[in-house]
């Protein structure tokens, strides 16, 4: 598999200091049931905002597609809770978000965090304060939908009220208010418990989206997904 084409696929230009990536919107309506190892196939939607992280969903978007051309049957789809179209990331890079808000046509949800730090710029906090993403989480959880988060991703997941009394961990900036709003701290990179999955920092998406593609598609496809990346999983995966 060569790398470069899989970037060739997902980035479209280069302008002036930012990129544009653009993936296409999904075409197929979620499978029913849990899914677990072996159950595709996988729509995994990424829920984006102004302010986002880059590297917390373009990780996913990396390792998802890479998966899916290793013969995964995974569509990726970025979608916004607002209305689709350009927005900016955390560093400046343009992404043009196709997808609209539509979670019974997903059965993965991943959060990417962002910006936790200052409500009044893009970002995670911003978007607590504003209530909608939040609003719009706390509304989709159903019988074969797994929610995730990344980083500070997680704690747009607790503001959503998904997150009390359940393992969780977060980027350690945010782990003692996730620990104040409920959340059972599991010193873990990745904390699966079933249908909510979440990561620690920034480059432990790359581990969050891994696991995810052992867990729906197998460890096969995983294992040579690491081998193209030239990436290596960093310690165990906790899981009940």
């Amino acid at each position: 598999m060569d790398r470069r084409e899989l970037l060739r696929s997902t980035v479209v230009g280069v302008g002036a200091g930012a990129a544009t990536a653009v993936l296409p919107a999904a075409s197929a309506s979620a499978a029913s049931g849990p899914a677990g190892p072996g159950r595709g196939p996988l729509r995994a939607h990424i829920l984006m905002y102004p302010g986002v992280e880059e590297a917390d969903f373009i990780a996913l978007v990396e390792v998802f597609g890479l998966a899916r051309s290793l013969g995964a049957d995974i569509t990726t789809t970025l979608v916004t809770g607002d209305t689709p179209g350009p927005l900016t990331a955390a560093y400046g890079t343009t992404v043009d978000v196709p997808g609209r808000w539509s979670p019974r046509d997903a059965n993965l949800i991943v959060v990417p965090g962002g910006g936790y730090r200052r409500a009044d710029q893009p970002g995670v906090a911003y978007e607590i304060q504003r209530g909608h993403l939040p609003r719009l989480l706390a509304a989709a959880p159903r019988r074969g939908l797994t929610l995730a988060g990344v980083c500070t991703g997680t704690m747009l997941l607790s503001a959503a009220g998904l997150i009390a009394g359940r393992p969780c961990i977060t980027h350690h900036a945010a782990v003692e208010d996730l620990r104040a709003q409920g959340g059972v701290i599991t010193e873990a990179r990745v904390v699966d418990d079933g249908d909510l999955v979440t990561a620690g920092g920034i480059t432990s998406g790359f581990d969050l989206a891994l696991w995810l593609v052992e867990r729906y598609a197998g460890a096969a496809i995983a294992v040579r997904a690491e081998k193209v990346l030239e990436y290596e999983r960093r310690g165990t995966v906790w899981r009940r």
